[in-house]
């Protein structure tokens, strides 16, 4: 029997992120991840089946970071719009600080394999964001309009934004953080 390294698996995961970050996913092999890892190639199956299993996973990884990242310091008994701008800071925060994670994350959410992931993982992995939203809709301060959209005028703006910035096009200032969430706010609520 074989044990599991969390340090190796862990390099291989950063290898993966950097990899696909470089050269996309469809260039990105799990020889050329092991090579960047450092390890043998036979190395990753024991932690992943097959490539498609280790980018799913790195996927609920990453997403699974971001969201404990963006629910840092949430205090429950604040209002909606207090969470909700703490909410975006955090992910904003997160954006900055973890690069590598947000340009893979970004990556696989436009790409077709996003469909592959087991909607059920997807589910779990999203829960706490959904029941955000769906709390805020319940108690009529969120728009009374699909989950989706609540979704993707809160976050969208603020990853395009994030591309821009990386791209040295657009620079994270408070004085823009707030104007951002403000305009997210605007844009969401009832």
């Amino acid at each position: 029997m074989r044990y599991l390294d969390v340090n190796k698996k862990e390099k291989i995961m950063l290898a993966a992120i950097q990899l696909i970050n470089e050269v996309g996913l469809a260039e990105t092999s799990m020889a050329k991840i092991a090579q960047k890892a450092g390890v043998a190639a036979g190395t990753i199956y024991v932690y992943f089946e097959n490539k498609e299993d280790m980018i799913k996973k790195l996927f609920l990884a990453v997403k699974e970071a971001m969201q404990q990242n963006m629910f840092r310091g949430i205090d429950c008994s604040l209002s909606i719009e207090v969470e909700f701008k703490q909410l975006l800071k955090n992910y904003i925060d997160f954006i900055v600080n973890h690069k590598d994670c947000f340009l893979f994350f970004e990556q696989y959410i436009n790409s077709p394999l996003i469909d592959k992931l087991c909607g059920e993982e997807l589910q779990i992995a999203t829960k706490p964001l959904r029941d955000f939203f769906e709390s805020g809709k319940e108690r009529g301060i969120f728009r009374p309009i699909d989950l989706d959209l609540l979704v993707t005028y809160t976050f969208t703006p603020l990853m395009q934004m994030a591309k821009k910035h990386f791209n040295g096009e657009f620079g994270f200032t408070e004085q823009n953080i707030e104007e951002m969430i403000q305009m997210c706010w605007a844009s969401i609520k009832a």
